[in-house]
């Protein structure tokens, strides 16, 4: 856990990996709670961030050590995740309270490991996490929402698209903190290296070693915002349906969420259908609650295609004046998508989902 608490230094001291490479072969079967699982999931996927790409992108290691693959493998296996900072560790379990009394704001909320990039690490995780707490009332209301469509409820419908909408509204809002807390130099010269994967990715093309687990090397994609669990349950609740390869890399993103949010994923989706339900029902209040929920949702994906001009896009533009060393890691997203062409595939595909709006009988 010291090794995990203290990566900013090791790396900025190019020490990590001579640490990591002293390390006693761990065994995660004394571990027996979840929370307990989660933590060392955490603190092996910092650990690993870090050792991989301690060098930036000149030189990436090509091999995980057996004391830090084997454990991270196992504990993995049992919480039905990938072996990798994905953004179920980095941004939903990366925090604690400053004040255990406290309320959970932005001034009382800290991370428990971080990577290079100082307060603008904390920063990203931080406000990411936020935006996260702010989907909560959403997910309830589309729960409410998919429950209500099986016993034709149209006020209960109507009720938990409102939520859905508030908290979509909130996300967006929430989203605005980045501007104050995270500096975009800082977020792309140093932070987002480390939040890369190997896959997909030409700096480890054929992926990464996992000595003592595979005799192969494993492909696996770095934490983004494509492995949200709330945004693909709005997107499962109004039968919003990306295809080709964004739909593809969405659905391949589930792979690294949480088993119990993949299954909520999967239920919003089989659910009868919200969408052929309101245009069958011919109710305009239900048709506006619809499209206020993916109206909300179109604006909060535009925000997104804002922060990531501001964060990457003109960064990577700027980054040979400023002597950037991460200037080839550019235009493609941590989850190894093409992130401009992506973004805005999936936003016009949400646009495209608004309803003509209909007249009552």
């Amino acid at each position: 856990m010291d090794l995990a608490s203290n990566i900013p230094h090791l790396v900025e001291t190019h020490t990590l990996r001579d640490q990591v490479h002293k390390m006693p072969l761990l065994s995660p079967h004394l571990l027996s709670s979840h929370r307990e699982l989660r933590l060392a999931h955490l603190a092996l996927g910092f650990i690993t961030a870090g050792y991989v790409w301690q060098e930036g992108q000149h030189a990436p290691a090509q091999i995980l050590p057996k004391a830090l693959a084997l454990p991270f493998r196992l504990v993995s296996h049992k919480l039905g995740l990938p072996p990798i900072l994905n953004y179920a560790a980095g941004v939903v379990a990366n925090w604690k309270l400053r004040d255990p009394i406290g309320d959970m704001e932005i001034g009382n909320l800290d991370v428990i490991f971080s990577l290079p990039g100082g307060e603008s690490c904390r920063g990203f995780f931080i406000v990411s996490l936020l935006v996260e707490m702010a989907a909560s009332s959403g997910i309830t209301g589309a729960l409410e929402v998919m429950h209500a469509v099986k016993v034709c409820d149209l006020l209960r419908i109507q009720e938990g698209l409102f939520k859905v909408a508030q908290s979509l509204k909130q996300m967006r809002e929430t989203f605005t903190l980045m501007h104050k807390h995270v500096v975009p130099t800082e977020f792309y010269g140093t932070l987002r290296v480390f939040l890369t994967g190997w896959r997909d990715n030409p700096l480890l093309p054929h992926g990464l070693l996992y000595e003592g687990v595979s005799n192969e090397p494993i492909m696996l994609a770095g934490g983004s915002a494509a492995q949200s669990s709330a945004i693909q349950c709005f997107d499962a609740l109004l039968n919003i349906h990306h295809e080709d390869d964004a739909g593809a890399f969405l659905t391949r993103m589930r792979d690294y969420m949480p088993p119990v949010h993949q299954q909520l994923i999967d239920a919003l989706s089989v659910s009868p259908s919200l969408r052929d339900f309101i245009m069958s029902s011919s109710s305009p209040d239900l048709c506006q609650a619809y499209n206020s929920c993916v109206s909300a949702l179109v604006d909060l994906r535009n925000y997104h295609l804002s922060i990531v001009a501001k964060y990457i896009i003109v960064p990577s533009n700027t980054a040979p004046n400023m002597g950037c060393p991460f200037r080839d890691v550019d235009i493609t997203g941590t989850g190894g998508s093409n992130l401009m062409v992506f973004l805005k595939n999936v936003r016009d595909t949400t646009q495209k989902a608004l309803m003509s709006e209909v007249n009552s009988i």
